[in-house]
């Protein structure tokens, strides 16, 4: 047997009950029980109390981060080269200074409303609402 200090513990009653109960389920003996409970108690706290995350899980998290951030960057770039494609067309098409300025104000709107979720389906749908009040106030 290992050299061991011997310790005299006070507990309440309901722990006391409680260590009872549970170093039979794990038949081992009581000193075994409330020293593997100081040991895994302690070593929590000294989990909670370090700031840092191993370096092998930081340098993993790290780089994941960095792949999905490359990812969205690269993304983000094709999008907007695409958009940018789409208003060079439409202004060339259009040449419609005032109702693009309108428009604009109005996408602005609704991405702010959508908090950027609005689709070409909803816009679609939002569309044919509104030509059909049009066309039923020109039918009278």
């Amino acid at each position: 047997m290992e050299d061991r200090t011997k310790m005299t513990i006070r507990l309440r009653p309901d722990v006391l009950r409680r260590l009872e109960q549970w170093h039979s389920v794990e038949n081992r003996s009581k000193n075994e029980f409330i020293e593997d409970a100081v040991t895994y108690y302690t070593d929590a706290l000294a989990l909670m109390d370090s700031s840092l995350l191993p370096r092998a899980v930081t340098a993993a998290i790290d780089g994941r981060l960095n792949q999905f951030e490359d990812r969205l960057a690269r993304l983000a770039y094709k999008t907007a080269v695409e958009l940018d494609m789409q208003n060079g067309i439409l202004a060339d098409v259009c040449k419609l200074s005032e109702e693009m300025r309108r428009r604009r104000a109005e996408s602005v709107k609704n991405v702010k409303q959508t908090n950027g979720s609005i689709s070409l389906e909803q816009r679609m749908r939002e569309s044919d609402a509104g030509l059909d009040d049009e066309d039923d106030e020109w039918q009278g």
